[in-house]
């Protein structure tokens, strides 16, 4: 195996992460017209977000646990096949119970094997370029989420339906899947010694990887700030369209010359919210995280802590931008807000797995990051039903309150993560 393959891995896997984020970011786009097809409530669109996020936080650990054991080539192709073909299956259910199945069960499923085991895949051919390789990765993330409110705009337009805009998402996943069969690799086959001992492993116990996680107080603190990070990109991602929609409709109808009370009307009013919500938040966070991965790996040689003090002061930065976003008066004061947020937002994110990597063995980092995803998307999972609660009962003043909290969140999550700088790091790094 070729040097230059651990950079071939990057695309292909950044390739499968994008239509990982924009298959997720679709639902809350097409929100209103499924809710005024589907007559759901915003409650039940809550508990349809919350219940994706709670079947993550089941399934990422037993992924993680395999991915440590089987090969990751094909648990990585699996999944992302079988989330595709659940995406496509939403173009053909009739109800909540079908939304709820397909849409937060099975393709929950599906999508829950991809990250322990491709995170896991690329710490074993990147270990001085870990945080670049890793930002690249993340960086497909955002081009998912940023194009997607785009992508679904002109779809509307051009298939006419959500249901189609669904399928066609599905299939061309389905296809990429199909070229992971003979384009992916496992880490071990063909490489050296040192990425060898990363490779997928049964020397190991369970219980042994449980305790690499749990008995690490710097796991645990970066598990806190993921949890934050996660509650409030939930909320951002299923919500922000719609709480646009509605606090500025009559800007909207202005500015596109509709009336929300027509189809036509709504869907035009959908596509600019979801447009502007989706691209220029993470436009940004799609530019922090290129600048801030190559920034971390050249201060983390000289400063091992480096890595970790970034993470908490984009928090305690992020924390105010969630507020402004809440309770700014103008779209364009939203979205100022929103750019602010992305910044802060990608500056953690590209550390996220890395910072949990510098603490955790190498033998346990597809089960670490299962847990890590379990517990985050457990509890990350409430922001949907509680930010639908909040819609229902207050309509935009709820969606204000929510963001509120998101912002209390991100603070709490900075103040776990300090202990961890302070406190416990030195003890627990990993030297590689």
């Amino acid at each position: 195996m070729t040097k230059s393959y651990k950079w071939f891995l990057i695309v292909m896997l950044s390739c499968a992460f994008f239509f990982h984020q924009a298959d997720r970011a679709l639902f809350g786009i097409l929100t209103i017209p499924i809710q005024d097809e589907l007559k759901l409530s915003d409650v039940q669109i809550g508990w349809i977000n919350t219940t994706l996020s709670w079947t993550l936080a089941a399934m990422t650990v037993v992924a993680g646990f395999l991915g440590d054991r089987l090969s990751r080539k094909w648990i990585i192709t699996l999944s992302l096949i079988a989330w595709s073909l659940m995406t496509v299956c939403m173009g053909f259910i009739g109800g909540f119970f079908g939304a709820l199945f397909f849409r937060s069960i099975a393709t929950g499923v599906g999508e829950s094997f991809y990250a322990p085991s491709a995170y896991a895949l690329i710490a074993v051919h990147h270990k001085e370029t870990r945080s670049v390789a890793l930002s690249i990765h993340q960086a497909a993330l955002y081009v998912g989420l940023m194009v997607s409110g785009l992508v679904v705009a002109w779809l509307l337009g051009f298939l006419g339906t959500w249901r189609n805009v669904f399928i066609a998402f599905g299939v061309a996943g389905c296809l990429l899947g199909i070229a992971f069969i003979w384009a992916l690799k496992d880490g071990a086959a063909g490489t050296s010694g040192a990425a060898v001992k990363d490779a997928p492993s049964r020397d190991h116990s369970i219980s042994q990887s449980l305790r690499a996680y749990f008995c690490n107080p710097s796991a645990l603190c970066a598990t806190a700030g993921f949890v934050a990070i996660v509650f409030v990109n939930n909320a951002y991602l299923f919500w922000a369209p719609k709480f646009m929609a509605m606090k500025f409709q009559a800007a909207y109808e202005a500015a596109l010359n509709v009336k929300a009370a027509t189809p036509e009307g709504m869907k035009a009013i959908v596509g600019a919210a979801g447009s502007q919500t989706m691209l220029w938040h993470h436009l940004f966070a799609f530019a922090a995280i290129m600048l801030g991965g190559v920034a971390t790996d050249h201060f983390v040689k000289r400063m091992p802590r480096f890595r970790l003090g970034f993470q908490v002061v984009a928090l305690l930065c992020g924390a105010p931008m969630l507020l402004w976003i809440g309770f700014a008066p103008s779209i364009v004061s939203v979205l100022v807000a929103a750019c602010a947020y992305g910044v802060f937002r990608g500056f953690f994110e590209v550390n996220t797995h890395a910072s949990l990597f510098d603490v955790v063995p190498p033998e346990h980092r597809s089960t670490a990051v299962g847990l890590l995803n379990m517990i985050a998307f457990f509890f990350g999972g409430l922001s949907g039903v509680a930010m639908g609660a909040l819609s229902q009962r207050w309509g935009v003043r709820g969606f204000e309150i929510g963001f509120a909290i998101m912002a209390g969140a991100y603070f709490i999550g900075a103040l776990l993560m300090a202990f961890s700088f302070f406190f416990t790091f030195r003890r627990d790094v990993i030297r590689e």
